[in-house]
């Protein structure tokens, strides 16, 4: 099953917005076009409770924390859950005010293949042990007061976005 599927499921969210970034500010090289990723993420998964939105791009937003803080201020209703990758949880705490960021929205860890032990001892896992939710819990994910964050356990595939791009095999 689809991972984000999974996640649906897991953290009883209501959807899953996929983000096509207009470029990483950690990363020195540009992605492809933004218009050729959202083609690509159409081709990957069609599911009624899956967005595909190039809404940071809309936003004028490039790190998270400000994505958050608009999104947040053009939704006040919604309860928004963050989604990353365990990988990403290992190195967290580089991010643009990522103590705000576990402190604005309950966070969701999704497993990566070699990551999830990494990702439960970083350094942002280990500022927030307190707030971590047992798996047990993790549909209450969404009502939670941040801070409050799970790591998603489970099947996982053997292979990175990494690896996709330099593929090819997403442009298809």
């Amino acid at each position: 099953m689809h991972i984000t599927l999974r996640a649906l499921r897991r953290f009883g969210l209501d959807q899953v917005w996929w983000m096509v970034t207009p470029g990483n500010p950690l990363k020195s090289q540009g992605p492809a076009s933004l218009e050729r990723r959202l083609a690509a993420c159409q081709r990957i998964i069609d599911h009624p409770k899956v967005r595909i939105t190039d809404i940071e791009c809309r936003l004028n937003t490039r790190y998270t924390a400000r994505t958050l803080e608009k999104l947040r201020h053009f939704y006040p209703a919604t309860r928004f859950v963050w989604l990353m990758g365990a990988d990403n949880l290992t190195g967290f705490h580089h991010w643009e005010h990522w103590r705000w960021i576990m402190e604005a929205v309950p966070i969701g860890v999704l497993s990566r293949p070699g990551d999830q032990i990494a990702a439960g001892l970083s350094p942002a896992a280990r500022a927030y042990a307190a707030h971590r939710v047992p798996k047990e819990a993790s549909r209450l994910l969404p009502f939670l007061k941040p801070p409050a964050w799970t790591l998603m356990s489970g099947p996982m595939m053997e292979i990175s976005s990494t690896a996709i791009r330099a593929s090819g095999k997403w442009r298809r």
